[in-house]
């Protein structure tokens, strides 16, 4: 298992004779054979700036640093959850990474390997599954067939741009595909990936929607995806707000499409704080909610998302009242390493899943750079487990509740509990 490392070029070399070590909040470890999978199709390498690689010098068992070189991490697909993260240091504490998701890689057996466990089926979200050439002709197509709708257009450079895939399944008429909505939110992320306070110190990697889009706007793109029985749109996507500040045009394009079509489903993406706003959108026909949520502590819970006018007890009233009324609810998991598995952390989550009657967990790996994330987060106050042992706590506990990574067609019988709920 050795260390995989770059030059200031790009290069990416296999040391001959260092471990490669991974990382767990701010420790480095040892990495175990049963932590490593093969790099899965779709993963892409990436150096990381600002450090330096850490090996393990397995005949002393001294770490040792590769100073002039810089770390090498995997960014990895949907349908596999990170276990480590790399094994560096930076040269400058003061210097933040940018925000992706890395991966511990190291050299093994003639091939790259991760520190990681595949938790969902990866091939509708694999990019290989994204030809550009279709989807160039797809967008072109489209923007052709609707040259005034300002959420097509905005979607086009989400797809051509920044190669979203959800973005890319609206103009293929497939599986999950994005309806942004809201260029507001109730909440001051302190990971956003559409909008950052200029002294924050991260680039923001996309651009958040500018303008209102109008209810006919919303039917057009609602009518043109929802046409196979796995097609899902959702609203709430990276390069917005919050939906549901804007519950209002929302709830009338759903009662709209829904008066045209019964096919296929929708989806919210939501911090679920504006529980009056969740209850109104529920109630025009929802079938699915995904939450976000990085913690069932307040303290911690805050300190992320900086939530403005809304608690977390917010949250679990919003997620409880879907389910009551028949919605598949899941969580959309901020997962990281040395923290997702810390014992006070898994209790008060395992206790909120079960209060809110949460049906699926959906592990995301937090894009952040580490070092931030830590210091504004509280400090562990039980034992850290390590993620393979948390996730085997996890499926234990919580049986009858769905672990994987992206939103899913609701099971029948949840269909079925949905239909009747909307007829009553």
């Amino acid at each position: 298992m050795y260390l995989v490392y770059a030059d200031e070029q790009g290069q990416v070399y296999d040391h001959p004779e260092l471990f490669g070590l991974g990382r767990s909040g701010n420790t480095l470890l040892e990495i175990m054979k049963e932590e490593l999978i093969p790099l899965p199709e779709g993963a892409t390498l990436v150096s990381l700036p600002f450090t330096v690689p850490v090996g393990l010098d397995p005949e002393t068992g001294e770490m040792v640093r590769l100073d002039g070189f810089q770390c090498v991490g995997a960014l990895l697909p949907q349908g596999y959850t990170r276990l480590m993260f790399p094994g560096y240091v930076k040269e400058n504490k003061e210097e933040k990474l940018p925000l992706f998701g890395y991966t511990a890689v190291v050299w093994f057996n003639d091939g790259f390997y991760v520190t990681a466990e595949a938790t969902d089926d990866p091939y509708k979200w694999n990019p290989l599954h994204f030809p550009m050439d279709d989807l160039e002709r797809k967008v072109k197509e489209v923007l052709t067939q609707y040259p005034d709708n300002r959420v097509f257009n905005h979607l086009s450079n989400c797809t051509l741009g920044y190669e979203c895939l959800t973005a890319s399944n609206t103009f293929l008429n497939r599986w999950e595909a994005g309806l942004p909505v809201s260029y507001s939110c109730n909440a001051g992320c302190f990971g956003c990936i559409s909008e950052q306070p200029d002294d924050s110190g991260f680039p923001a990697p996309q651009t958040r929607m500018n303008f209102k889009p109008t209810v006919e706007e919303l039917v057009e793109v609602m009518m043109y995806h929802l046409q196979t029985p796995e097609s899902i749109i959702s609203f709430g996507q990276g390069c917005e707000g919050e939906p549901s500040t804007q519950a209002a045009i929302i709830t009338k394009a759903m009662r709209e499409v829904r008066s045209r079509t019964n096919i296929g489903f929708i989806n919210i993406n939501t911090n679920a704080g504006l529980t009056d706003h969740i209850k109104a959108i529920v109630d025009a026909g929802l079938d699915s909610m995904r939450v976000s949520i990085i913690s069932a502590i307040d303290e911690h819970y805050n300190a992320y998302y900086r939530p403005r006018a809304y608690t977390l007890a917010n949250v679990e009233k919003s997620a409880a009242y879907a389910n009551e009324k028949g919605v598949y609810t899941s969580i959309n998991y901020l997962v990281f390493p040395g923290v997702f598995d810390r014992e006070e952390e898994m209790e008060a989550m395992i206790e909120f899943i079960k209060r809110a009657g949460i049906k699926m967990i959906q592990m995301r790996n937090l894009n952040i750079d580490p070092e931030s994330y830590l210091d504004m987060i509280p400090p562990a106050k039980g034992e850290v487990f390590g993620m393979k042992q948390a996730l085997e706590i996890y499926r234990r506990e919580l049986p009858d509740v769905t672990i994987g990574s992206y939103t899913h067609v609701p099971p029948l019988a949840f269909q079925q509990r949905r239909r009747e709920t909307l007829k009553a």
